[in-house]
């Protein structure tokens, strides 16, 4: 019989917006949950600074009164001032004689375990008993800044959101984009290269999702004269963001770096085919032209491109998006990274 270890869960607050929450909810759909009887102490939340204090006060006590009942730490951190929190919930951790997990979902090693910030990292990471990483690409960047052993580090993918898939006929002529809008997710480049399309397919729209800089996005659609085709949605949610993905057509992130992005995966379950750049976890699956429409970070005529192809190859566009459903079905599908996550549960009871 299996020995059931106790799981708790150190991450954001599931009212925060970003990537961790997201993956969170969709793990506390997964079997693994339930059976590991696990807890999510909410540490975080987005907001002014006295909200921060308070939840984060909060969440060490929740932790501190839950952890002498529980057996495994799981703990999700990123860059750099979310790790300033979490290391303090790994050492206590540690202190007392509990398994450690360290999740890292970082944006990019420069924001996290490389340059300045890799000594506020080192401690989670020498002594997490397992360090899960989101691609081989994360893998040998942890390799190379702590020199961990191979059998210390577990590759998970984030899991595609739980969603009914577009239907064909609910399908509009427009590109979504979804993240914040800042020079690193590529939202300025996505803008210039479509401007460069834009009067070839009149009847097709750019749309971006998400708070950053809107208004420096507006000046940019108004130098390249594409207001009639540019709509900013800002921050979506629930059922705003189910139908941004639900009625697009192509989504596309031109990423300079990422952790494995959410928006793809997002993209992923609504079976929409995916223009994006090779970066973070997306090379460990990439196959480009077959199952993903790459481009080089800031090369703005092969975005323009590959646009223009999936507008007008109905062929092509069949091919990439029987990829996003394969990997929404398969590869990145709740039930496949649960029973991943379960097994390294499992094997931490027993070490």
């Amino acid at each position: 019989m299996d020995k059931i270890s106790r799981v708790l869960i150190v991450a954001t607050s599931r009212k925060t917006r970003g990537g961790i929450t997201s993956v969170i909810k969709a793990h506390e759909t997964g079997e693994q949950w339930n059976k590991y009887h696990c807890h999510w102490v909410q540490t975080h939340r987005d907001g002014p600074s006295w909200r921060k204090t308070i939840y984060f006060a909060i969440g060490m006590v929740d932790f501190l009164i839950r952890l002498p009942f529980y057996d495994i730490v799981h703990i999700h951190t990123a860059d750099y001032g979310t790790e300033k929190r979490k290391q303090i919930f790994a050492r206590i951790t540690k202190i007392f004689g509990k398994k450690l997990i360290v999740h890292l979902h970082s944006s990019g090693p420069e924001f996290s375990i490389g340059g300045k910030y890799r000594n506020l990292y080192e401690y989670s990471f020498t002594h997490a008993d397992k360090v899960i990483l989101l691609s081989k690409t994360w893998k040998q960047e942890v390799i190379n800044a702590f020199h961990l052993p191979e059998d210390k580090m577990e590759i998970l993918y984030n899991p595609c959101p739980t969603v009914e898939p577009s239907k064909p006929e609910e399908r509009d002529k427009y590109i979504l984009f979804a993240g914040t809008l800042t020079h690193r997710k590529g939202y300025d480049d996505l803008i210039k290269a479509f401007a460069t399309i834009a009067n070839k397919f009149p009847e097709w729209r750019l749309k971006l999702a998400g708070n950053g800089e809107i208004d420096n996005g507006r000046r940019l659609v108004k130098q390249y004269n594409i207001e009639k085709q540019v709509d900013f949605l800002g921050w979506v949610n629930g059922q705003e963001k189910d139908t941004a993905f639900r009625h697009a057509s192509i989504y596309c992130l031109p990423s300079y770096s990422e952790g494995f992005p959410m928006g793809v995966l997002d993209a992923w379950a609504y079976h929409l085919p995916v223009v994006t750049t090779p970066v973070g976890g997306i090379p460990d699956i990439a196959v480009a032209g077959e199952n993903l429409m790459l481009f080089n970070p800031g090369d703005l005529s092969s975005l323009a491109a590959k646009l223009e192809i999936l507008i007008n190859d109905k062929d092509k566009y069949d091919t990439i998006q029987s990829a996003s459903i394969h990997f929404a079905k398969v590869n990145f599908n709740i039930n496949t990274i649960s029973k991943k996550l379960s097994s390294l549960y499992s094997k931490l009871s027993y070490s």
